[in-house]
């Protein structure tokens, strides 16, 4: 079993940020985790760049994970409703623990 290549974002991942975080997330050697749990800002620019990352992953034939997500992620992955996307299972259990606590 192989270690995973993790990188973790801290601060912000805004529109301000996704430029400058852009080559790093698409770097070689990849990255097969993002530790999200420094995460303090995310908006559509972070957003569709965790996309791009996944997409790139997906499309090289290669698994890519999104983990520890912090509040501000999980927050704004459920207002844009792209949890399913990126199926990552913290997201998806925190999706469904807050669906359950609200019925």
């Amino acid at each position: 079993m192989s270690v995973p290549n993790t990188l973790r974002i801290e601060g912000e991942l805004t529109i301000f940020r996704a430029m400058e975080q852009k080559p790093v997330l698409l770097a070689t050697p990849p990255v097969t985790e993002i530790d999200l749990s420094g995460v303090t800002d995310l908006d559509t620019a972070g957003v569709q760049l965790l996309m791009l990352v996944k997409q790139t992953a997906q499309r090289q034939g290669r698994d890519l994970q999104l983990v520890s997500h912090s509040p501000a992620v999980i927050e704004v992955f459920e207002l844009l409703n792209v949890a399913g996307y990126f199926g990552d299972p913290l997201v998806m259990a925190a999706r469904t623990q807050a669906t359950h606590s609200r019925s």
